[in-house]
């Protein structure tokens, strides 16, 4: 893709979506509308990306996408041939070929644009956009075609008579309903072509915009060729410009991505119910059960069971896991690991090799050594448990003490009672063993046993022999 730039019209109001968040920074199976665009450019090795913004949404884009691409400033909204013009001077010298995508179509396809972009450069055409067919026409522009079915223009749908079979100077009118051929927002240009016919836009429409699609009409046959690609998939010319839409958007995308799971080994047993973000990573032989969400950044190893009633965000999971109706937010998890039911791992929660969950633990910002375990009713936080460690029921590391937290070590083979209160900093030696009910202040010395409140030393007893000794 050498000569090639993208530029992504992200400037619009979105006043449909009435939201205080811009337009293309809704998120959409877990990442920002924007990142769609971006990512579909990086796939096709365009590296030169120019953003158009307003000083609405400028600052929140940046901060979203930082110094990756180029800025262009859209100080008033003119329509999207001002906002192309706007990133035009920002196109490196040896762009030759220009692909220009709308910010809020997630559901356009690498493959369609990889089709798109070797049409336009093989028939060497000034213009090649994308189209489609077989869905409500709603308020995208259809394309027209002339008798011997070139494209000779879009008419915009805000443009359009009541009565659009009737309209004048087009072959056999508009078709309306599902056999419009609809503009899908994607368009190649050859760069010289499009700078010189740019000011051609100079009269704006009566709502003061400058329709980028009007140089669709603007050819000069047969010198300027212009084609129309049609995608595979209606659902690609899919936009977003209210909340209804977004929610029939990510509908739409998280359908696709159960599929390509379910055909990359993973068995999901109610597809319906489970909800699987766009930057997840499933292994082979993994089982989802219902009403289970994967979310964020979250890798699950092979042959893992998850679910029912789980969510995981921004979580890794070795092979051979299992979560039942549990929460993980920010864990790392080994692999072997059986966690639930109705459990909750927090940030920063990092549990070894073959660790056990049981029902009702918490763990936050907590190591767990592999083959610990937690069967019962307890919180872990700031603490590091060591290999093999029992903690019984209702154990409580006392880390916080008002102002600061404070940390809780248990050393290997260590044996935590039933309603142990771990008053934080506390350290507990390698195979000792803290009584039920204890509440222990004191570090415990390697081997001991403390009981009581406060925990003291259980000292050994003494027999007659002893004494004679």
């Amino acid at each position: 893709m050498q000569g090639w730039a993208g530029i992504i019209l992200a400037a619009g109001r979105g006043s449909r979506m009435n939201s205080r968040i811009p337009k293309a920074l809704h998120p959409v199976c877990g990442q920002p509308m924007l990142r769609y665009p971006v990512r579909l450019l990086n796939g096709l090795g365009i590296s030169k990306i120019v953003v158009v913004v307003s000083p609405d949404n400028r600052s929140a884009i940046r901060e979203l996408l930082g110094d990756a691409v180029t800025y262009a400033l859209q100080r008033r909204p003119r329509g999207t041939g001002d906002a192309v013009a706007r990133a035009m001077p920002l196109l490196d010298d040896d762009c030759s070929q220009v692909l220009v995508l709308n910010c809020d179509m997630p559901l356009v396809s690498l493959n369609s644009l990889q089709a798109l972009t070797q049409r336009h450069h093989h028939r060497e055409n000034r213009m090649t956009l994308l189209t489609a067919t077989g869905l409500p026409p709603g308020d995208l522009g259809r394309v027209v075609r002339d008798e011997g079915g070139q494209v000779d223009g879009i008419v915009e749908a805000r443009d359009l008579p009541d009565d659009i079979d009737a309209l004048d100077g087009f072959p056999g009118g508009l078709p309306g309903g599902f056999n419009a051929e609809v503009n899908v927002g994607v368009y190649c240009f050859q760069r010289p072509w499009l700078a010189k016919r740019l000011p051609m836009l100079a009269s704006p429409r009566a709502n003061g915009e400058l329709y980028l699609t009007a140089l669709a009409g603007y050819g000069e046959r047969p010198f300027d060729p212009i084609e129309a690609i049609p995608v595979h998939d209606p659902s690609e010319a899919f936009g977003i410009n209210d909340r209804v839409q977004l929610a029939i958007a990510e509908n739409v995308l998280r359908e696709r991505l159960r599929v390509y799971w379910m055909n990359a080994g993973v068995t999901i047993t109610d597809p319906a119910s489970v909800f699987i973000d766009v930057g997840v990573s499933i292994g082979q032989d993994t089982t989802i059960l219902p009403n289970t969400m994967l979310l964020g950044a979250t890798t699950v190893g092979e042959d893992c069971q998850i679910g029912p009633n789980s969510v995981i965000q921004d979580s890794a999971l070795g092979d051979r896991c299992r979560v039942t109706a549990s929460m993980l937010e920010g864990a790392d998890v080994g692999p072997g690991v059986r966690i639930g039911p109705f459990s909750h791992l927090r940030p920063g929660a990092s549990l070894g090799e073959d660790v056990y969950i049981g029902n009702y633990v918490e763990v936050k910002n907590s190591r767990l050594e592999p083959g610990a375990v937690s069967g019962h009713f307890s919180y872990l936080g700031d603490a590091t448990i060591g290999r093999r460690v029992n903690v019984g029921a209702g154990t409580i590391t006392c880390n916080y003490d008002g102002t600061d937290k404070h940390p809780t070590t248990v050393g290997d083979d260590a044996f935590i009672g039933s309603d142990t209160l771990l008053v934080a900093p506390v350290t507990v030696g390698e195979g000792a063993a803290t009584g039920a009910g204890a509440v222990v202040t004191k570090d415990v010395p390697q081997g001991r046993i403390v009981v009581g409140v406060p925990a003291r030393i259980l000292e050994p007893k003494t027999t007659v022999s002893d004494e004679r000794t």
